[in-house]
């Protein structure tokens, strides 16, 4: 009997817990299913923590076995209190479902017997902790019947199976018809994406600001230098032009740098511009070099 620490647990086994199938053999396989996964082993009596669940489990049985549900209430602190069924002459049969919807049943049995999915802030899990190694073993024959594969693990002395992977989540409780939690799980997902999406973009956008930093930097440099070794006044109208910009406006980016000139030019224009600056200085620096070195031959 799995403890819902989570509403969304809570919250989504109440849903099915209100939902009784039409057929009577689906009717039959969930109750039988309840029997199974809902019954601690060397008890007689079905027990959950979920009053609905009672509820569903007392609907689901013969008049003649019904009996009264019982509330226990737990002398420990802040245990929640159980609800019981004595299902003394309740046997749930042990052959294995041979439909597809009374394998899905039976599932759902095990879920809201066992079962209990995590909030998603916590991140994605659904798992199973059945009363013993033989149903352990049986629902994990139902759920690879329906094309999911469980992963196993043991806590605390016992056997589980579990999902991680939020597309299995999702596989899982849309065969049992848990709807409304695959609608949960999938905003929270999409909100993770547009987050995850957004950071990408902030972060694309801060490195792409650091690299323009960083260039309108080497770019004022390289003019500067220019104007020490050739002078920007020999410089051609339209280079003389965006070096002057480039000096006046530091942090403008290379397309306002074009809206500035005359006429006003796009941004591979002025980036062009600049590259020939670059190819400028570098003549004019290796002129420069060229000089000393004779100048010091002399």
């Amino acid at each position: 009997m799995a403890h819902d620490r989570s509403t969304l647990s809570g919250d989504t086994k109440d849903a099915l817990a209100r939902e009784i199938p039409a057929a009577e053999h689906c009717r039959a396989a969930l109750r039988n299913g309840l029997a199974l996964y809902g019954i601690p082993h060397g008890r007689n009596a079905f027990r959950t923590q979920r009053p609905a669940i009672a509820r569903l489990f007392w609907s689901l049985l013969p008049d003649e076995s019904r009996q009264p549900i019982r509330k226990i209430t737990s002398a420990r602190l802040r245990k929640a209190p159980v609800y019981e069924i004595a299902a003394q002459h309740i046997e749930a049969k042990v052959h294995r479902p041979s439909v597809r919807c009374d394998r899905r049943m039976e599932v759902r049995a095990a879920f809201l017997a066992c079962g209990s999915i995590a909030e998603p802030a916590r991140g994605y899990h659904l798992e199973f902790v059945p009363p013993s190694l033989e149903t352990l073993v049986r629902l994990r024959a139902l759920l690879r019947a329906d094309g999911h594969e469980p992963r196993a693990s043991r806590r605390k002395g016992r056997e589980l199976l579990y999902f991680k992977e939020l597309d299995a989540i999702v596989g899982v409780l849309s065969a049992i018809g848990a709807y409304a939690a695959v609608l949960r799980l999938e905003d929270v997902r999409a909100l993770k994406e547009t987050k995850n999406r957004i950071h990408r973009l902030v972060n694309t956008e801060a490195a792409n600001v650091d690299r323009a930093v960083t260039a309108a930097a080497a770019q004022r440099e390289t003019i500067a230098l220019l104007a020490d070794a050739y002078g920007l006044q020999n410089l051609s109208p339209v280079l003389r032009e965006v070096a002057e910009l480039r000096m006046r406006h530091p942090t403008e980016t290379l397309a306002d740098l074009g809206r500035r000139c005359h006429p006003p030019v796009g941004k591979s224009t002025v980036n062009g511009r600049l590259s020939a600056l670059l190819r400028v200085a570098r003549r004019a620096v290796g002129g420069t070099s060229t000089e000393a070195a004779a100048d010091r031959s002399r």
